[in-house]
């Protein structure tokens, strides 16, 4: 029986960023240099494949420091922490590795700066996910306000408004934080941006390859976790830019093909913490169904690449 032509137009850049990379390398070193178990404060990335792999190496995941023993390393994730976690681990002597992203630790950096100037900080995010919390935590409470949308810009209350400064997750929609940041001006025209937008190179290249692909498609799948923020966005994106379908999927498993049914060109593409091999096993499975043509929608070429942490690279 004869297969249905299928394009596969397939976003590049897509998947791992460095400062996933870079996460995910943390805890394999870790594990080399003190053996398993290194514990991990928080999923290191937002992939439950990823977690699951290091799992299976000795990679025990928890969500709080105190479920911590103080004789093992532990590890704090890509998303960033509260100044409060590494303080607790100094004070019980921990062997710690801070796995945070630099383009985050640099979000945090500012923050402080502003705060040193005497500036109260509005930070553009997602209540309750790990990067706002942690970045939220470099700061005593109630010098850093939390906005996630431009209807909270109206109403967040502020000690000055000639004081202010604003920072923003860095995995946030580039275009919807553009307005969020119009929305701040606007209402408090002194307030102090970031040198250089805060939302990340690899957020920001992921969504306009999905912006440059998604107009070509009867349909878009995303790779990544449902709890992954840069995935979801990707999925708003693409739903914007013109893709009448378009759905997150962990694993090929996960695709409704029913929903696909009658399509002769779908996008492809994965959020920064999804791994490659992810996106083959879904490419593998429409190759299973289609005679799949693939084209590779490229926007951006990624040669980026941060260091890990010194105590990694000395001897045990």
């Amino acid at each position: 029986m004869t297969k249905p032509p299928l394009t596969v137009y397939l976003a590049a850049p897509r998947g791992f960023c460095a400062g996933v990379d870079r996460a995910i390398k943390i805890v394999e070193m870790a594990l080399e240099k003190w053996g398993a178990p290194v514990y991990v404060r928080h999923e290191i990335v937002h992939n439950k494949y990823v977690v699951d792999g290091l799992r299976d190496k000795g990679a025990v995941f928890v969500e709080e420091l105190d479920q911590c023993p103080d004789d093992r390393p532990v590890i704090f994730s890509a998303h960033g922490v509260p100044k409060s976690v590494p303080a607790a681990a100094a004070a019980r002597e921990m062997i710690y590795v801070d796995a945070t992203c630099p383009l985050v630790s640099k979000v945090h950096i500012e923050a402080q700066r502003h705060h040193e100037r005497g500036l109260q900080m509005i930070m553009i995010g997602h209540e309750g996910h790990p990067e706002t919390v942690g970045t939220m935590g470099q700061l005593p409470a109630g010098e850093v306000l939390l906005v996630e949308t431009v209807e909270d810009v109206a109403t967040v209350e502020v000690r000055d408004p000639d004081k202010l400064a604003f920072v923003t997750q860095t995995t946030l929609s580039v275009d919807d934080t553009a307005d969020i940041v119009a929305a701040l001006q606007a209402r408090f025209p002194n307030i102090v941006g970031p040198h250089k937008e805060d939302i990340c190179y690899a957020t920001t290249n992921r969504q306009e390859a999905v912006k440059a692909m998604a107009p070509k498609a009867d349909a878009m799948l995303v790779v990544g976790a449902p709890n992954s923020s840069n995935s979801k966005r990707l999925v708003e994106v693409g739903a914007r830019a013109g893709c009448d379908y378009a759905q997150l999927v962990q694993r090929a498993s996960d695709i409704d093909w029913r929903a696909l049914e009658g399509i002769s060109s779908i996008g492809i593409t994965a959020g920064a913490s999804a791994p490659e091999n992810l996106v083959n096993e879904v490419i593998d499975a429409f190759r299973d169904k289609y005679d799949v043509t693939v084209e590779q929608v490229e926007t951006a070429v990624e040669n980026v690449e941060f260091k890990v942490p010194r105590v990694l690279r000395e001897p045990a």
